[in-house]
């Protein structure tokens, strides 16, 4: 699935001018009007960001995670609004299919999904199913040829955008095994969205309610074809999801230090560069080293997961890139912290792009697994060694 590694570094060196030239020039545009501005999606289509974790055989560029990671971390760099509008289709709402889908399915879909024609939403968590993803009640019932799909999921990144989702739903018993992951076009008789979320940062990215009423889906749509599979699909895109968001992270994290390095560098206090302060010095070292340590940590589990034959569950892999999540989301919210404090007043107030990303950032610790959960996975893995 790899590029070759020439190719590669044009790709990369791309998506570093798309994102320096085009978007982080329009990032005020999406703070205030919260959207994404057309030409910009029309040329993120362009460019292949679609399609980066899909093979050439469905029409994407077919990264490996290591080679995903590097150009997640170069969109880290700007509004996360940017990366979230192709996010979905690049992990959870494309994985799954990619991963366990029939080939039907994935000749069907991907290649709509690798061009952009096509937004996949990822449908799990509902308004009492978050971090316990077995416990979700929204159902699925046999009819004939179709299942009566009725629930209500929340937060869903994209929803407002989706043409499908890849959607849990219960078809069996209580437990996990009773979880099947459907293809759910998104314009089937019964299915509404909920009003736009307001979030505390990251404008520009779209949540919402789904709401699903006897919606009739097609036995066929059963990703795999095998009911009861769905949440070891959903555990399975995870994986990948967490990497790469441990990715977006330590992206995040340069930009926000590179902004107080900057301050630190032109602010004047006492006659002096306020960056000539040791304290000022001693928190920009602590970042750097942070820093560092998570975008290793990124690279080196990235590899890990290429290593393993694809789409198998490694347990030890599993525990890796919740160990990765867990690090650097939680790393580049000190970051953030610190970035607000280099700016002292200025980093309280809009205009500074700290502030922005230091409400932007919050959110990283919170989707695909909080920390608490990684930090479960984690132990629980240890436990069982």
């Amino acid at each position: 699935m790899a590029l070759d590694q020439e190719t590669f570094e044009l790709l990369l060196a791309s998506v570093q001018r798309f994102v320096q030239e085009r978007l982080m020039p329009a990032e005020d545009h999406v703070e205030e009007h919260d959207e994404v501005p057309d030409d910009i999606v029309a040329d993120m289509k362009e460019i292949g960001l679609f399609g980066l974790s899909i093979p050439e055989e469905y029409g994407g560029i077919g990264l490996t995670m290591e080679q995903e990671c590097q150009v997640a971390y170069e969109l880290g760099h700007t509004a996360l609004a940017f990366r979230s509008l192709v996010g979905t289709n690049i992990g959870i709402g494309s994985q799954g299919i990619l991963m366990d889908g029939t080939e039907a399915q994935k000749s069907e879909y991907l290649p709509r999904i690798a061009s952009g024609e096509l937004i996949i939403s990822f449908a799990l968590t509902e308004p009492d199913a978050g971090s316990d993803a077995a416990s979700l009640k929204t159902r699925a019932v046999e009819d004939g040829s179709d299942y009566l799909i009725s629930g209500t999921k929340r937060f869903i990144t994209n929803a407002p955008r989706a043409g499908a989702f890849t959607l849990m739903a219960r078809t069996g018993g209580q437990d996990a095994s009773g979880i099947s992951a459907f293809i759910v076009p998104a314009d089937l008789p019964g299915l509404s969205l909920g009003k736009p979320d307001r979030k505390m940062g990251q404008r520009g990215t779209k949540t919402c309610d789904v709401n699903l009423d006897s919606v009739r889906v097609p036995a066929d749509n059963i990703i795999g074809g095998v009911p009861g599979k769905g949440f070891k699909t959903a555990m399975k895109v995870l994986d990948r999801g967490r990497l790469h968001i441990s990715a977006i992270a330590c992206g995040m994290a340069n930009r926000i230090l590179q902004e107080s390095i900057a301050y630190a560098q032109q602010r004047k206090q006492f006659g002096q560069r306020i960056g000539d302060f040791q304290l000022i010095q001693a928190m920009l070292a602590d970042s750097q080293a942070e820093l560092l340590a998570g975008w290793s940590l990124v690279q080196s589990v990235a590899r890990r997961y290429d290593a393993k034959p694809f789409g198998k569950h490694d347990p030890e892999v599993s525990m890796q890139a919740s160990c990765t999540k867990m690090f650097t989301t939680e790393m580049v919210g000190r970051v953030a912290d610190r970035g607000v404090q280099i700016h002292g007043g200025s980093g309280y107030i809009n205009e500074y792009k700290v502030e922005r990303f230091y409400r932007d950032v919050r959110l990283l610790r919170l989707y695909e697994g909080t920390t608490q959960i990684q930090q479960l996975v984690i132990g629980r893995h240890l436990m069982k060694a």
